[in-house]
């Protein structure tokens, strides 16, 4: 059974940083992992990407330079370090792979 479970959300003050975990199994091959956000009120968007070999691709122009995308293979795990986070960031942030999602994990950046 096929299963991404997200962790490392919370709450952060603007210009803070918080690092997210996309754990993943049931998977039998190298997978692609992306993460995308959704703001209240607005459209789900794609933030990143990191394919199976490891290639990664920051897609949301506003988070480039800020944002890295990384996997360990070893741990089954995909990550998103954010750096200097915004209050507009406030979102619930998802990884996915395939057609699979996980549940989601709250990100609140207030101050």
């Amino acid at each position: 059974q096929v299963q991404l479970v997200e962790s490392g959300g919370g709450s952060v003050q603007p210009g803070g940083s918080l690092r997210l975990s996309c754990k993943a199994s049931g998977f039998t091959s190298t997978y692609r992992v992306n993460w995308y956000r959704q703001i209240l009120g607005k459209r789900r968007e794609l933030v990143a990407t990191i394919s199976g070999t490891g290639v990664s691709r920051v897609s949301l122009g506003a988070v480039q330079g800020r944002f890295t995308i990384s996997r360990d293979d070893s741990k089954n795990t995909a990550y998103l370090q954010m750096n200097d986070l915004k209050s507009e960031e406030t979102a619930v942030y998802y990884c996915t792979s395939g057609d699979f999602w996980g549940q989601g994990t709250q990100v609140t950046v207030s101050s």
